[in-house]
């Protein structure tokens, strides 16, 4: 019996090149995608490249991140990005007097956002709106666990952000006869408030039953007893 390798045929030049092309067209659909999902407007785009111009550094762009991204602390950065300091993953946003870098894992987290550049009498702020940063925004196929963390975390907390409260899923269980239970826990502001119950069943509850028809029920597991940080005692 022959120890030698099959012998396998080298690819021509021209299937190189049509495989090379189509990565390249893959690749370049896949960052148009991601583009069409971060914008920044004219106003912030006239203004970045003002502030950038007195670097005095050719080539200087931004840089764009999710800090802390998928969690209630997510925060959006943007800072300076010297010549080279960019990633190879980053996705380049390119206008017309500067470039902008995405950190490819805040990708998904900013999705949907917005920078923009409001004037007053003070001179103007830059805003960055991100519904996506604390939680990516979910597939038709997410499974009802992710649904429900995200209306919680992008929908619901924010609110309750506004008494320092929060709430979190804790686990679901389905029972014959009963249905979908979500087991949910308060913490910070609403954690020992003696609102607590109209917040779940008014608006918790109602919100999530809204959008995850699947849920039969939400019931609140928390230990009210400590009301040291409670809004309301």
């Amino acid at each position: 019996m022959s120890n030698q390798n099959p012998t396998a045929s080298a690819p021509t030049s021209n299937e190189v090149n049509s495989n090379e092309a189509e990565f390249e067209s893959a690749l370049d659909t896949e960052q148009a995608e991601a583009k069409s999902n971060i914008t920044i407007t004219e106003s912030a785009q006239g203004y970045l490249a003002e502030l950038l111009s007195k670097q005095d550094t050719d080539g200087i762009g931004v840089r764009i991140f999710v800090e802390y991204p998928g969690t209630p602390r997510a925060e959006c950065c943007m800072a300076y990005n010297q010549p080279g300091e960019e990633d190879s993953a980053d996705l380049k946003l390119s206008y017309d007097n500067f470039a902008a870098f995405i950190d490819a894992a805040s990708v998904p987290y900013l999705e949907d956002a917005v920078i923009d550049y409001n004037k007053d009498r003070f001179g103007g702020q830059l805003t960055f709106r991100a519904p996506n940063s604390k939680v990516p925004k979910v597939g038709a196929d997410a499974s009802i666990e992710e649904r429900i963390n995200y209306v919680l975390q992008s929908e619901i907390n924010p609110s309750l952000a506004a008494h320092g409260g929060m709430v979190d899923l804790i686990e679901l269980i389905e029972e014959e006869g009963v249905g979908l239970t979500a087991v949910l826990k308060f913490g910070g502001g609403c954690q020992g408030c003696s609102a607590v119950d109209m917040t779940l069943r008014q608006g918790v509850e109602v919100q999530l039953k809204q959008q995850i028809p699947e849920l039969t029920q939400v019931v609140d597991e928390t230990d009210h007893t400590r009301t040291e940080n409670a809004y309301y005692k």
